[in-house]
């Protein structure tokens, strides 16, 4: 991967070191970019390729970073897109602008490593390390064990449907720093074009997010809390999980 680097200005915080200040660091905001451009994809409602990315961020840096410390950085709606799925329905994914994906990616990048420890070994969607073929192996060696009743969930238009007020109390568990909170508030409910038509986002994290992975994780480690709680053996890969 070619590694490409913008001209960011770094901006002390009179406070000290936040996690803000950690997302707004240029190593970070160089490898959230880096990632977004290696990563392609399709442009989001503003039209911008990620080729286009570099030469942005280089002629907007100083203003970018400053909306993103000050937590005024406003994302665009997401681009809903459909795709069709094996049984013959469609998945709705949602396409953020490609410099809203560099901005979530500077974040997740630093919430991550926070988050993730706290999660439940059982929990292997979207996490450093896990893949689903160690969520099958853990699954057939309960089953070895003699756990062989089984019931297998898929919960439906789990990412859609994900509550925002609940989602932030949980990450808040977690993530203290107002301004991270904030904008992450915003991507949520940045709404939704649909064509030429934009729609409030009450709920979901839109899959095609960088942010939707982690945040679907934090909500659904509730349920892994109460599952431990009652003693089940469980296997969960995203909002797919067998008890």
């Amino acid at each position: 991967m070619q590694k490409r680097v913008a001209i960011w200005q770094r901006k002390e915080s009179k406070s000290g070191m936040q996690l803000i200040d950690r997302v707004v660091c240029p190593d970070n905001l160089n490898l959230a970019m880096n990632r977004v451009i290696s990563n392609k994809g399709n442009p989001g409602v503003d039209g911008m390729t990620v080729d286009q990315l570099e030469a942005h961020v280089r002629q907007y840096a100083k203003p970018l970073i400053a909306k993103i410390q000050k937590g005024t950085y406003q994302p665009l709606p997401v681009k809903r897109v459909e795709i069709p799925k094996e049984n013959g329905k469609k998945r709705k994914l949602g396409i953020p602008a490609v410099r809203d994906r560099m901005v979530q990616q500077a974040i997740f990048q630093v919430i991550e490593p926070i988050i993730d420890p706290h999660f439940s070994p059982n929990s292997y969607g979207f996490r450093p390390g896990k893949n689903a073929k160690q969520a099958i192996k853990q699954a057939a060696k309960y089953y070895d064990e003699g756990f062989k009743m089984v019931v297998d969930i898929d919960l439906k238009s789990y990412f859609d449907t994900i509550p925002h007020q609940k989602l932030m109390n949980y990450l808040e568990q977690y993530i203290q720093d107002p301004i991270i909170l904030k904008l992450i508030w915003k991507f949520l409910k940045s709404g939704i074009m649909i064509g030429d038509n934009w729609e409030s986002s009450r709920n979901g994290a839109p899959q095609g997010g960088n942010l939707s992975p982690i945040l679907s994780n934090v909500y659904l480690h509730e349920l892994d809390k109460e599952l431990e709680r009652r003693g089940h053996r469980f296997v969960r890969y995203a909002d797919d999980f067998c008890i």
